[in-house]
């Protein structure tokens, strides 16, 4: 099998991969044709398939192992594989853990140095609740471990929502030690909650999609629910504390027009929110990079950018 992260353009490539998604299509001419994405561990790749009544493209589903053979092109300087050959692959024929993208960082590491963050959370109140999460709830902690933090954006892999908030703790850390007014435990507490409703704003691998709850409330909403409902189970947790949390979490997007329903009105609310902008974009454009494999030249615009991008020449 060869592995999406190393398809080039002009390769002839056959091997199993998740049908991460299928959707129909026309072209301006009338002519059907597919839309897919194909996954394993190492990304996703756009593919397309042009003739899907051909006699060598068999039925699949969407979130089903399948049996291609295709060639790898360039549209926009993004790798796309053009689809000749595809059926579902029988049980047996594919190893799941193959199809799950991971973080290339050990898990347990990454949460080692989490739980030293929350180790040095002083207020008594602020530390209860974060034991409350990320040491006493085993099957929080289990789904935090296993999360993603985007369906496709960035950090869209097993273990990465971990990833993303470590590095926004880190991130908020450098901030602590530069800015002395910020109140630090509020920041640290801030920081490794304030994505914790992703957990069930998204489902679970392989699927990666937004639940019923994320549609309807979004990630922002549930982690300030979340929090809240932790905090009432503390005893004279204090309230001014409590609404100083929560309006961080609710206020970590910036914008109105990002999803935030406040902006950030704290000092804690600006860094939190700089430090979860900062990861996101510069992991998004990482991402972005490495997809373009050998490709030195420009790849495109970017959405999130709204710019062409490229790698740094050497």
């Amino acid at each position: 099998m060869k592995y999406i992260e190393s398809f080039r353009e002009g390769d002839r490539i056959a091997g199993i991969y998740l049908c991460k998604s299928r959707q129909s299509a026309l072209t301006k001419a009338g002519k059907p044709y597919e839309n897919l994405i194909f996954q394993d561990k190492t990304g996703t790749v756009d593919a397309k398939i042009w003739d899907p009544n051909s006699h060598g493209i068999d039925h699949f589903e969407s979130l089903e192992y399948v049996d291609i053979m295709a060639d790898v092109t360039m549209f926009q300087g993004q790798v796309q594989l053009n689809v000749k050959r595809a059926r579902k692959a029988g049980e047996g024929e594919y190893d799941p853990s193959d199809y799950l993208p991971v973080s290339s960082k050990d898990i347990e590491t990454m949460y080692r140095e989490l739980l030293g963050f929350a180790g040095r959370v002083a207020n008594p109140y602020l530390s209860k609740l974060l034991k409350s999460l990320f040491v006493e709830d085993a099957e929080f902690v289990r789904a935090f471990k296993f999360s993603s933090a985007a369906k496709s954006v960035h950090h869209g892999f097993v273990g990465g929502l971990l990833e993303h908030t470590l590095s926004v703790t880190k991130l908020c850390d450098y901030y602590v030690h530069t800015y002395p007014m910020l109140n630090a435990d509020l920041l640290y507490t801030a920081a490794m909650c304030h994505d914790i409703g992703k957990v069930y704003e998204l489902s679970a691998f392989p699927e990666n999609d937004y639940t019923d709850e994320g549609q309807l409330l979004g990630h922002i909403m549930i982690g300030a629910e979340l929090v809240g409902e932790r905090i009432r189970q503390i005893p004279g947790f204090p309230q001014k504390l409590a609404n100083e949390l929560k309006h961080c979490i609710l206020s970590h997007h910036g914008e109105l027009e990002y999803g935030s329903p406040k902006k950030p009105a704290l000092l804690e609310a600006v860094a939190l929110n700089f430090a979860d902008n900062t990861d996101a974009h510069l992991e998004t454009m990482i991402e972005a990079l490495r997809a373009a494999g050998d490709n030195q030249g420009w790849l495109g615009y970017n959405r999130l950018f709204e710019s062409n991008i490229r790698k740094t020449g050497k």
